[in-house]
């Protein structure tokens, strides 16, 4: 088992956020290191359900979290599948959900797992290892055209077509440092410290494991799960993933809701008027924090 060591980013604001209770029942919908959990099962007397796709997380997480005993509960599942996770426990509602969105430390961290564009890899990227759909077929099968598009709109980058384009010219790509070179023929290294590839790895990353997807079938899911008073924290790391959970929550606190003549919001609304967004502060050592972003709101009666 690779060690799974990840810094949890905005872990003091999600505990405030999230305002654990004795007796009560969380969901950590994002698992990864364990480091949100274990915050949640210090501050209070609660039972935490920790989901993850990622075996390798899972177990490195149970083992952090050996000492709490059955107040932990691991189970491998995709964020998404949170109602299904929770029905098969027994239970008909929890008290709070966090997702820590987007990619974990040791993900990147480790060349195997093909995440990185910093070392040599297999051309992977997938979550759940026994997922079917990896990086190497979008990036030595998919058509140019589709390649372009992944590339383009869950990378945001503006060159995509232009590093289709390369990438179809030199297949096979054999590992993550050829991919990254290709890349790197097209978009030149700025004035920014961000690596030309960042954008593209992104894109076909957020491909590989249907992340906007899962974020857009979890958020109703956590919030059908969510007892009257129970909070739902989100934290994401970039603009695609906030623009979900932003418009979710405008929509679902009726923020965004049309009015009558009177004024008076028209509609059935299933959580209060969210909190102010929160980020990291620009002294964090932890320089993947400098990204994230906090969004959390409470389920109404």
């Amino acid at each position: 088992m690779v060690a799974f060591e990840h810094t949890s980013v905005l872990l003091e604001e999600t505990i405030t956020a999230l305002q654990p209770q004795a007796g009560k029942v969380y969901v950590d919908a994002t698992l990864g290191g364990g480091g949100h959990t274990e915050a949640i099962l210090d501050a209070a007397d609660c039972r935490v359900i920790g989901i993850d796709r990622d075996p390798n997380a899972l177990d490195s997480a149970s083992a952090r979290l050996e000492r709490f005993g059955e107040r932990f509960t691991p189970v491998r599942a995709r964020f998404s599948e949170i109602a299904s996770v929770v029905a098969g426990l027994g239970l008909e509602e929890v008290d709070g959900v966090i997702a820590d969105l987007g990619v974990s430390s040791p993900q990147l961290d480790h060349a195997e797992r093909g995440f990185s564009f910093r070392s040599k890899g297999p051309v992977d990227m997938r979550m759940d290892p026994d997922a079917e759909l990896s990086a190497d077929d979008i990036v030595n099968r998919w058509p140019e055209a589709e390649l372009a598009r992944v590339i383009y709109e869950y990378g945001e980058e503006r060159r995509s077509r232009a590093i289709a384009r390369t990438i179809v010219a030199h297949r096979p790509v054999v590992d993550t440092l050829q991919l990254a070179t290709l890349v790197g023929k097209v978009v030149r290294q700025g004035k920014s410290r961000t690596n030309p590839a960042t954008r593209t790895f992104q894109g076909i990353r957020i491909a590989v494991n249907d992340e906007l997807g899962e974020i857009e079938r979890f958020l109703p899911a956590a919030l059908d799960v969510l007892a009257p008073g129970g909070r739902l924290c989100v934290i994401t790391f970039h603009s695609l993933e906030d623009r979900l959970v932003k418009h979710f929550f405008a929509t679902e606190s009726g923020r965004d809701a049309p009015k009558d003549g009177y004024g008076n919001k028209i509609g059935s609304f299933r959580i209060g008027r969210p909190a102010k967004s929160v980020t990291a502060a620009p002294s964090d050592p932890n320089r993947r924090a400098r990204s994230a972003r906090l969004r959390a709101a409470v389920r109404l009666p």
